[in-house]
């Protein structure tokens, strides 16, 4: 599995275009005597159906393969110097998200139970997930349009698992350590998109313009007082400010600028209120100011929900396998994850894997500098290995 994860990490491939690492993914469960691998799910997704010789549940695992549009910088000797188009530019491209160490931990894991095949008492889905990073502009993909083409249902004869299981690196804790969340775990994320209009004019005659940069530069400070003034300071979001474009010239005040950014929250009764308070605040803003906006937001992904439950049962798998002391109860993160689709259909557990290597370094996710330790590979087998065979004997 290692030497796979090496494989991966040096040929990454963005979000709906996983052709090498798919076709990677059927041939290993193949070999493994599963006995089903489809292929083509989502674009380029796999699942694999493994059946065991005993009765039980069905119990769904998932891995996510896509990389990121990231120049790696980590020095490794199967570092990435792999190259690609992304939204019309050239760019590097990194598994800067750990999703290598994944697929290398999801199919370690399916060997593993591939050869307790008689033992198993249950079936096990696999789903090897592309795009969880956000499929391109204008194209469909990730774990909802799996779910659309019937991966808990009518894609593999009816098979609907009692409940989904995924891991994921993280650069915060060394390798042996794990961490996992009961309840709302990972944020819901939005994104919005506005354009202030004004009225254009010379940077000299400042009187003949309807400025949209101050009104624009307002906005911006006033978006800020939804999180301090609005929002329970006990409840958990953001309100960011991504992209702010406006203007050609210095001496020339434009006609409009552009604004882009996201929200996270964890409830969707605040979801609501920050989408109402941003149109507010845009329309006073502008109106005050002599101009228009028009902004559209859109409802990314839902809020990521381990079962308490399901949490709560298999929790001590995780303490028995690494040691109570390795084991974190960790804070709910305004990170966002798609797995949130999967665990809204059947109860979910996504728990975090440790991957610095003591005493090493790392960058954070989504940086050329995060470096994931082989190590932590047989550490995400052992663990999903366990939750998996552990649910099925119960």
């Amino acid at each position: 599995m290692t030497e796979i994860r090496h494989r991966l990490h040096e040929n990454p491939e963005l979000s709906n275009r996983e052709h090498e690492t798919a076709a990677l993914v059927a041939e290993e469960l193949r070999s493994l005597g599963f006995d089903e691998v489809r292929t083509g799910v989502a674009h380029t997704g796999v699942v694999g159906v493994l059946r065991g010789g005993r009765p039980g549940p069905v119990v769904a695992v998932r891995a996510d393969m896509d990389a990121l549009p990231v120049t790696e910088a980590t020095g490794l000797p199967f570092a990435s110097t792999k190259r690609a188009t992304f939204n019309g530019q050239d760019v590097g491209v990194m598994h800067a998200c750990g999703h290598d160490i994944h697929v290398a931990v999801g199919l370690g894991t399916a060997a593993v139970l591939a050869d307790l095949k008689a033992e198993l008492a249950g079936t096990v889905l696999f789903l090897f997930q592309p795009a969880e990073e956000g499929p391109p502009e204008g194209e469909e993909g990730g774990a909802p349009m799996m779910l659309a083409e019937g991966v808990f249902g009518e894609l593999v004869g009816g098979l609907r698992p009692e409940a989904v299981f995924a891991l994921h690196t993280m650069p915060e804790l060394e390798v042996g350590e794990v961490g996992y969340t009961s309840g709302p775990a990972m944020a819901a994320s939005d994104t919005w998109r506005a354009v202030i209009r004004g009225r254009q004019s010379h940077g000299a005659r400042p009187h003949q313009s309807v400025d949209p940069i101050v009104m624009a530069s307002q906005t911006v400070l006033a978006l800020q007082t939804i999180r301090s003034r609005n929002m329970n300071p006990l409840e958990p979001g953001v309100v960011t400010v991504g992209v702010l474009r406006g203007g050609e010239r210095h001496n020339i005040i434009p006609a409009e600028v552009r604004l882009q950014g996201t929200v996270r929250t964890f409830d969707p009764a605040v979801q609501d209120m920050v989408e109402r308070r941003m149109n507010e605040i845009l329309d006073g803003t502008t109106r005050a100011g002599g101009g228009s906006y028009e902004m559209t937001y859109d409802r990314g992904v839902p809020v990521t929900v381990n079962d308490p439950a399901l949490t709560e049962r298999v929790a001590p798998t995780l303490a028995r396998v690494v040691g109570p002391d390795r084991v974190h109860v960790l804070p709910p993160t305004t990170a966002a994850e798609d797995f949130a689709y999967f665990a809204r259909e059947v109860p979910g557990f996504y728990y975090r894997l440790g991957t610095t290597a003591p005493g090493g370094e790392s960058g954070g996710l989504h940086t050329p500098t995060f470096i994931a330790d082989d190590g932590a590979i047989p550490v995400g087998i052992r663990t999903m290995t366990a939750l998996v065979l552990d649910y099925l004997a119960r």
